[in-house]
């Protein structure tokens, strides 16, 4: 796919009006602020704006680095395994469909096991149902023959539709469970995108999100998040994707990108949470009084 297409794909993801689920999940962060974590030491004492922003970059920074490693290495291996199943010639007798299929559903399962917590779960669902749903109403081309060139849809363009359907239709009928990371990698594979550049992606709209359910929260403002999104979330995303873009999950055959297959030493195992307390006080979210988001 060249640059052109690519960068184009990226903004059409990057819009923050896509229906991605990701207005009702703040990933912690309303159980975080609800537990006084975003408060001073002092109960008597106000937090200034410097304060809040700073309590959120702490939050983003903490939350960031166990996503990166708890997720990206699902989102490298779902992306993988439909790549390499697009790439193959031999693909259209099916073979390398189904094994791209058996694969994203061992991942999906691989996730919901090593996910601990069922409000992260949740969430990790009905963001991942929404990616499959924008995909087959979103980025499938439309019925305008007056308004588009008459070209034909290419042979990956038709595998890629068929393999989104397909796990659509098996998450419909819950054989399998759709979860956020596998089923990001999976949309990015199909709509041609490179892996790192899907991992990267993913992990600025975490960050985004997080910023989106800061001001919805009102613990700070629509600028400040801006500002905070530009001069904050890229070094924390430049750090993270440094560690983690080459973390797989172990779980499948690793390629390099290019249909070879990599050593043990080329590839570093993974997922791995690193913030307890985070995940602890996720877990608490329903036991709140009063809720904006549903985890």
């Amino acid at each position: 796919m060249d640059n052109d297409h690519e960068a184009y794909i990226l903004l059409l993801l990057s819009d923050s009006n896509l229906p991605t689920g990701s207005f009702v999940a703040s990933a912690g962060l309303e159980s975080y602020v609800t537990h006084g974590f975003f408060s001073s030491a002092s109960p008597s004492s106000t937090s200034s704006t410097a304060d809040k922003m700073g309590y959120t970059v702490n939050f983003l920074r903490d939350s960031l680095s166990t996503y990166a490693r708890s997720a990206l290495p699902f989102v490298l291996d779902a992306h993988r395994a439909v790549e390499d199943a697009l790439r193959d010639a031999n693909a259209s007798t099916g073979n390398a469909m189904d094994c791209a299929m058996t694969r994203v559903r061992e991942l999906d399962e691989l996730y919901e096991t090593m996910t601990l917590n069922h409000i992260a779960r949740r969430a990790s669902r009905t963001q991942g149902v929404a990616l499959l749903t924008l995909f087959s109403k979103g980025f499938v081309k439309p019925r305008l023959s007056q308004h588009l060139e008459a070209s034909a849809d290419s042979s990956a363009d038709i595998r890629a539709a068929s393999l989104m359907n397909r796990l659509k239709l098996l998450v419909r009928r819950e054989e399998t469970h759709g979860h956020l990371p596998i089923c990001w990698g999976v949309l990015t594979a199909a709509l041609g995108l490179s892996a790192e550049r899907s991992q990267y992606l993913h992990l600025f709209l975490q960050a985004r999100s997080l910023l989106s359910s800061s001001v919805r929260l009102n613990t700070i403002g629509p600028y400040a998040a801006q500002q905070l999104l530009l001069h904050a979330v890229r070094p924390l995303v430049d750090a993270e994707m440094s560690r983690c873009k080459h973390l797989g999950t172990g779980h499948t055959e690793a390629t390099d990108g290019a249909g070879e297959d990599m050593s043990d030493e080329d590839v570093v195992r993974g997922p791995a949470m690193t913030w307890p307390l985070g995940e602890i006080l996720a877990a608490r979210h329903d036991l709140q009084h009063s809720r904006i988001f549903n985890s």
